[in-house]
């Protein structure tokens, strides 16, 4: 989607002391035209600004410049999907194996509904010049480490309750990251690929060194 296409909403001025409700608007503006288009090249100054209904030098008021407004889209996004993770778990049941396995269908679950975001959070198609925009090393290296630490910590509790013979917890919970990613993509660029019924749980007890139940 470029910037001729006509998206302008109709919006109500905030009052004075409401600038947090026009950061979020932008932001959510930035989300809609990711979700739309796929592409993070969508995503412009320009095209915020008139999907929100403001002037695009508005924006500088909360956002330096386009990277920090795709670095708020990718937090969103992480938050979301470490949302979906934690609803995944704690409706897991109690069994540690089953709230791992409930964890990473639910990763997979997220790629597939919102691949645009995906493919922005993982798919290297967002890489900010970080000496030419306002994003730092640190901003990156956050990106996505409660997810991380939440998958670490199923597998953890797999490998207490004896049902995962891992012997490198931090190790194997990239290790299965890695694999969720590897099918969440393939799945998102191989649509017509006859995948065999429960390769996710193939992927998930191989990597996890999950031990027969």
């Amino acid at each position: 989607m470029g910037d001729d296409t006509p998206t302008t909403r109709a919006r109500v001025r905030n009052r004075r002391g409401e600038g947090g409700r026009l950061r979020d608007e932008i932001v959510e503006a930035a989300v809609e035209l990711l979700d739309e288009s796929g592409d993070e090249s969508a995503i412009t100054l320009r095209s915020v600004a008139r999907r929100v209904g403001i002037a695009a030098p508005s924006i500088y008021r909360h956002f330096p410049d386009q990277p920090a407004i795709m670095l708020a889209v990718v937090r969103s996004a992480f938050a979301e999907l470490d949302e979906r993770l934690s609803t995944a778990v704690d409706a897991g049941g109690e069994a540690p194996r089953g709230r791992l396995m409930a964890l990473c269908e639910s990763y997979l679950r997220f790629a597939q509904d919102h691949p645009g975001r995906y493919r922005t959070m993982f798919g290297g198609l967002w890489m900010p010049d970080l000496s030419e925009s306002s994003v730092t090393e640190e901003d990156m290296v956050a990106l996505g480490q409660a997810s991380m630490r939440r998958l670490a910590e199923a597998l953890e509790g797999c490998v207490a309750a004896g049902c995962s013979s891992s012997t490198d917890v931090s190790a194997d919970a990239v290790a299965l990251w890695l694999g969720l990613h590897g099918l969440a993509h393939q799945r998102a660029v191989s649509p017509s690929f006859a995948w065999p019924p429960g390769i996710a749980a193939r992927v998930i007890t191989s990597l996890a060194h999950l031990t027969e139940e």
